[in-house]
């Protein structure tokens, strides 16, 4: 791995990167640089939306005359930037939208799994909208559950033990919904016709994987870790 400050035109290649949707760890790649250089150098200059490589350039050399040294991650912050955006490109692999992939790494690495929208969105550098509309998604999907601080009329976001039970279970019921839809549209269409016994059949197949799934997630709820 190179050695230094980031150049101008390490910099502008970041930007680039960024501006294509390119995570963290493919940025740092094709820069030689780890992973946690460049979440460090975007999050101390605007985050991945307000990110500016002339802007950050000079602020570093601001600092630089200053003499004050960028701070160093410890090995653990190392760690975590890795374990993070390793899980943001599997998530986003996976299917889920980037910023949704980002808000639910970023519960499931946090301290004890609870954080307002504003400490998500200072966290994370994204406009409190993003967050919303995130948020908005994974709680529809069961991944992560609202919580009301009366006390200060916010909503807290929380994953805990049971997401994966309960994101499962939501998943399954979906699936056995159109499994249901699919075979009704089999016997309307005739199971003597071609496309009648097509979707019988396939809507059979979802119905019994369905049925497995959701015996299968009761079965294994209480798994101790």
């Amino acid at each position: 791995m190179p050695e230094g400050r980031l150049t101008r035109q390490d910099r502008q290649r970041i930007a680039t990167g960024l501006a294509e949707g390119r995570s963290y760890a493919e940025i740092a790649r094709r820069l030689g640089r780890p992973t946690s250089t460049i979440s460090r150098e975007v999050g101390r200059n605007g985050g991945p939306s307000d990110y500016r490589p002339e802007r950050a350039h000079q602020a570093a050399a601001r600092r630089a005359r200053r003499g004050i040294p960028a701070r160093s991650a410890e090995p653990q912050d190392r760690k975590v930037f890795e374990v993070e955006e390793g899980a943001v490109e599997l998530a986003v692999a996976m299917g889920l939208p980037k910023m949704v992939a980002r808000v639910l790494i970023g519960l499931w690495l946090s301290e004890d799994g609870r954080l307002t929208a504003a400490e998500l969105s200072r966290g994370l550098n994204v406009s409190p909208a993003s967050i919303s509309m995130a948020v908005g998604y994974l709680t529809q999907q069961g991944l992560i559950r609202r919580e009301r601080d009366p006390q200060r009329r916010r909503d807290i976001y929380v994953v805990d033990d049971d997401a994966w039970y309960h994101s499962t279970v939501i998943s399954a019921r979906q699936t056995l919904a159109a499994a249901e839809i699919t075979k009704a549209a089999g016997q309307t269409l005739g199971l003597d016709t071609p496309v009648g016994r097509r979707l019988a059949r396939g809507g059979a197949f979802l119905e019994r994987i369905s049925l497995d799934v959701l015996a299968s997630a009761e079965r294994w709820r209480d798994l101790p870790a």
